[in-house]
Formats: structure tokens, C-alpha cells, sequence
């Protein structure tokens, strides 16, 4: 089910109703109302998948309580060995196993040995990546003993399936979410108001920005073998703009949604796009994912204590891993080693590069200095951002050759041989910039539409203007879904 469908336009506040009007004075009752209700959310997808879910967050849990009851360090080990081979066998099977086909057979291929393996007709289940990694803090978690381990299941599957971020997250750590299914909450009106904006303003980054900028992206990319110059920059842009819109929308309303219910989620996006080079970025990007590969990954094979050579080592792997996390694709790989090379020069500086608070904190303008680096960071996630796009790496080699080739040629008339008009162009730059600007003068806030300071006048008009806007283009740009949902 997606957060911009006529579907949850009803199953919202159906919940909504159950949840506070009837549910709520009982924990066990509210605590099956939110399974069966996100397993609902879920299946209307494809029920089949269900299976999946209530496997591996079973399994974890059952798993969990036997760490818990045993004393020895070698049977919790291989406990956790044990989740870790299941949890990562299930994710690999749906998600990389004709990636792994397809790349042995090519490499045997290339020396001359021809091998008939086949492939599979495989559904990726939805948010199987988002909700296998966070099942799987628990028992790292326990493991570490960081956490006592529950031994209530409704609580735990309430946990591992929490509609509002079970297909695209944020990450929850169990220890910030699992404890907070353990007590009841009473209406909050201001903690309510403040997830409303949250979830109007995810709704118009997705709705208005996010699929305006992917109609252009997507018909610039896909002609992109007959396209050079500005107009493939254009395309990126539109392109980083869309994934941006979309993901960190969906993360708003998310955030917002589990508000209005009592819930508090992680933040997972810190305007990324006014870093100042890229440590700075993925410490605002999908924060949920890069603190989950630091956490259980980084710091466990040794992180910057080891010398320089083990760092680089170390930073190399968390980042390759990562562009791996998100598909069984040459070019995410290629994505992430791309962003980890970038994030190579950053080590030998002393402090680490990693600026802290966010540009301009101190005035309402960046510095020259501050917005050259913006400049560069944005441009070189851009270029990136055309690995993570491309259907294979001939593509997206391609794209940025026809970008150099064709440096200072005309854009308007490139782009009108694909039928995008500058009315067209206007138009999402115009938006975008609707964004750039809220979230700048936000930027030491949560969040870009965090405007209840402002006058009430004032607030309520944009209020309303944003809603308009957010009606409008959903009928425009109807049925498209949530980029990360194939994650």
C-alpha cells in the first residue's frame, strides 16, 4: 500500500479511529491492532510475502530469547551466527542469487568456459532489505548486550513490522523503537500538529517534486545514447532532486505518520545537499543505513583504530557494501565505491573532514568558501547518482561520455527533440527551488516545513498553498511508487 494512494486514504483513518478510540487503553490491544493492521498495509501488496515477514521476525525473536536464557559466550555466538546466516541467506536468495548466476557465468565465460546455469523468475518482496536489517539489530543488539532480550511476541512483531516505515524505512534500532511498544501514550496535540507538517511536507517533496522531476529524468536518461552536453547535467539533477524527493518524503511521512500515534522514529535525512564534501553527506543521507553499517560493521572490523591502511580498507568495504545493499547491480556497486573514493581524501586530514553544524549556521547566507564546497559536493553526487540510475554500467558510461562530448551545446533544443519543453524545465527547477529554500531557512530545524513560529496568517496560507499543490500534481502524476520500495 503507498502512503499516495486512494487505498491509504482510507486505511488511515480507519486505524486512526481504532487506535485511539478503542485500542488504546489496552497495550496488548493496541500492540495487535498495529500488527494486523501493518500486515494488512504490507499484503496489499502480495499477501505471499507475509510468510517472509513473520519468518524472519519469528525467527529472531525466538532466537533472542535464547541468547537471553543462555550463559554461555559460545552458544550465544553461534546463536548470532546462526540469525545472521538465515537473515542474510533469505535476503540474498530473493535479492542477489541471479546476480551471482549471471556474474559467474560471464566470468567463466570470458575464459572460455560456456556454463548453462539458470536463472530464476524471482519477486523481490517489498522493503525486504529495510526490514531484514532491522529484525537483525535486535539480535546483534542482544548479542552485545545492549539490550535485554523481550520475551513478548506481539511487542517484537509490532516492532519488526510498524506500518509507517516497514517498506522503506527509517532503520529503527531495537533499542530506540522496541522499548516504546512497551507503554501506552495519551493524545498529544502538539506532537500531532508537528507530524501533520511533517507528513504534508514528505507528501509534497513525493507528490509535486520528486515525480515531476522522474517524468524528465526518466525521458532524458532513457535517450540518453542520442542526447550529449547540459541537458544530460539536467538529467542528474532532476534525477538527484527525484530520489531525494522521494526518499526522504517517504521518510517524512513516516516520521510524521508515527507521530500522530505517539511514536518517535530516527531522523534519516539532514539536507544532505548543503554538505560540504562527502563525509559531510552521509552523515545527512540516509542516516538509518550509514549508522547501521557503522555500527555493525565499521567499528566490528576495526574502523580508523587499526592505521591508515585497515581505515581505507574499512571505509572501502562499508561503502561497497552499501552500493551492494541497494541492488543486484553492477552500477550500485560502482555507485558506492564511487562515494567511498570521494570520502578517501577526508582521512588525512586531521580532524576527520567532517564539518559540524550544518553551512551558513551562523548567518543567513553560506560563505564563498562554504558554497564552492556545496558546489563541488552536489556536482560530484550528481555525476554518481548516474551509476545508481542506469539500468548497466554500458549506460551510464555512455551518459557521462555524452555529457563531455557535447559540453556547451544547447540544452532547450536537446531537450526538445525528446519533447521536453522549457515550460517543462521551468517548471521543475521552480520546484526545486521551492525546496532548496524552505529547507535552507529550516536548516538548523527537524525539517524543511517546520514553520510554526511564523505568524498564524501567514503558516495557514502556505499551509493551504502546499495542500493545493500536493491535490494538483497527485492527479498529474498518479501511480508512481516510492523509488526505495525496490530496495
Amino acid at each position: 500500500m503507498l502512503f499516495n494512494s486512494i487505498e491509504f486514504l482510507i486505511f488511515f483513518p480507519l486505524f486512526f479511529l481504532l487506535y485511539w478510540g478503542v485500542c488504546n487503553r489496552n497495550l496488548t490491544a493496541r500492540n495487535l491492532l498495529i500488527v494486523v493492521s501493518s500486515l494488512i498495509f504490507y499484503g496489499w501488496w502480495d499477501w505471499r510475502f507475509l510468510s517472509l515477514l513473520l519468518f524472519t521476525a519469528l525467527n529472531d525473536f525466538f532466537i533472542g530469547l535464547a541468547m537471553e536464557n543462555s550463559a554461555s559466550d559460545g552458544r550465544r555466538k553461534n546463536l548470532l551466527i546462526y540469525s545472521l546466516v538465515v537473515n542474510l541467506g533469505v535476503l540474498g536468495f530473493f535479492k542477489y542469487y541471479n546476480f551471482f548466476i549471471d556474474s559467474f557465468r560471464l566470468a567463466m565465460a570470458s575464459i572460455g568456459v560456456d556454463l548453462h546455469l539458470s536463472t530464476l523468475q524471482i519477486v523481490l518482496p517489498v522493503g525486504i532489505s529495510f526490514y531484514t536489517f532491522q529484525s537483525l539489530s535486535y539480535t546483534l543488539d542482544v548479542y552485545k548486550r545492549d539490550l535485554k532480550a523481550t520475551g513478548n511476541v506481539i511487542h517484537f512483531l509490532a516492532f519488526v513490522s510498524f506500518f509507517p516505515q516497514l517498506v522503506a524505512g527509517p532503520i529503527e534500532r531495537a533499542t530506540h523503537l522496541l522499548p516504546q511498544f512497551s507503554r501506552l501514550y495519551a493524545f498529544d496535540f502538539e506532537k500531532a500538529r508537528d507530524g501533520m507538517r511533517r507528513i504534508l511536507w514528505g507528501l509534497f517533496k513525493k507528490v509535486v517534486v520528486a515525480d515531476t522531476c522522474a517524468g524528465l529524468a526518466d525521458r532524458i536518461f532513457s535517450a540518453s545514447g542520442q542526447l550529449e552536453g547540459s541537458v544530460l547535467l539536467l538529467g542528474a539533477v532532476f534525477f538527484a532532486f527525484q530520489i531525494y524527493g522521494d526518499f526522504s518524503g517517504y521518510s517524512d511521512i513516516a516520521i510524521g505518520t508515527a507521530k500522530l500515534f505517539g511514536f518517535d522514529l530516527m531522523r534519516n535525512f539532514h539536507f544532505p545537499y548543503f554538505s560540504r564534501n562527502m563525509a559531510e553527506f552521509w552523515q545527512r543521507w540516509h542516516i538509518s543505513l550509514s549508522t547501521w553499517f557503522r555500527d555493525y560493521l565499521y567499528i566490528p572490523l576495526g574502523g580508523s583504530h587499526l592505521g591508515r591502511s585497515k581505515h581505507i580498507r574499512n571505509v572501502l568495504i562499508i561503502f561497497t557494501v552499501s552500493g551492494f545493499w541497494h541492488g543486484a547491480n553492477w552500477t550500485f556497486i560502482v555507485w558506492g565505491l564511487i562515494n567511498g573514493l570521494m570520502f578517501l581524501p577526508l582521512i588525512f586530514k586531521t580532524n576527520k573532514g567532517i564539518p559540524t553544524p550544518v553551512a551558513g549556521y551562523e548567518s543567513w547566507l553560506p560563505s564563498f568558501k562554504e558554497l564552492l564546497q556545496i558546489g563541488i559536493t552536489f556536482t560530484v553526487t550528481c555525476l554518481a547518482w548516474v551509476f545508481f540510475r542506469a539500468n548497466n554500467m554500458t549506460e551510464a558510461l555512455q551518459y557521462l561520455g555524452n555529457f563531455a562530448k557535447g559540453i556547451g551545446s544547447n540544452p532547450i533544443a536537446q531537450a526538445r527533440s525528446i519533447e521536453i519543453g522549457l515550460t517543462d524545465i521551468v517548471r521543475s527547477l521552480f520546484l526545486i527551488g521551492i525546496v532548496v529554500l524552505f529547507e535552507w531557512w529550516n536548516r538548523r530545524r527537524d525539517f524543511g516545513f517546520d514553520i510554526a513560529r511564523l505568524a498564524m496568517p501567514l503558516r495557514w496560507s502556505l499551509y493551504l498553498v502546499a495542500t493545493f499543490m500536493v491535490l494538483y500534481f497527485f492527479n498529474i502524476n498518479t501511480g508512481r511508487t516510492f523509488i526505495y520500495f525496490q530496495f
